[in-house]
C-alpha cells in the first residue's frame, strides 16, 4: 500500500536520515521499509488521551487509532509498507529509527501531532 498523496504525513519536507541508535544500528540502516501504524490528532491533548487508552485502559493501538485518529482510523491507524521517501522528513526519521513493537513518544509535524508503532522493517 502506497503512502504517497494519502492522509497527513504524505512527502512534502526533507527526506528523513537513516540510522538509529543501539544496537540495531546495521539493521535500521540496512531497511528500506517499515510497515508503520500512526494515530495523527490535530490537538495534543487528544493524543494524549489516545496515549493514556493504550498504555493505561488496555487499548490496541489499532483500537485507539479507530477511536482517536484523524487519519487511517478506519485501517486502526495503518499506513502499511512506507520507504525511505515516501512520507515527510520527520516522520520518515522517526519511522525508521523506532524499535519494531514499541510505540514512539509524541512528535509533532506541520500535520498535527503523532505518534506510531512501528510492525515489521524489511
Amino acid at each position: 500500500m502506497s503512502s504517497k498523496g494519502k492522509g497527513g504525513a504524505a512527502k512534502g519536507g526533507a527526506k528523513g536520515k537513516g540510522g538509529g541508535g543501539g544496537g540495531d544500528d546495521e539493521k535500521l540502516k540496512g531497511c528500506q521499509q517499515v510497515k508503520v501504524r500512526h494515530i495523527l490528532c490535530e490537538k495534543q491533548s487528544k493524543l494524549l488521551e489516545a496515549i493514556k487508552s493504550i498504555k493505561e485502559g488496555g487499548k490496541s493501538f489499532s483500537d485507539a487509532a479507530q477511536n482517536y485518529s484523524e487519519d487511517k482510523a478506519r485501517q486502526g491507524g495503518s499506513l502499511g509498507w512506507i520507504g525511505r521517501g515516501d512520507m515527510i522528513g520527520a516522520f520518515t526519521e522517526r519511522a525508521f529509527n523506532q524499535p519494531v513493537g514499541v510505540m514512539s513518544e509524541p512528535f509533532k509535524t506541520q500535520f498535527g501531532y503523532h505518534v506510531i508503532l512501528v510492525e515489521d522493517r524489511k
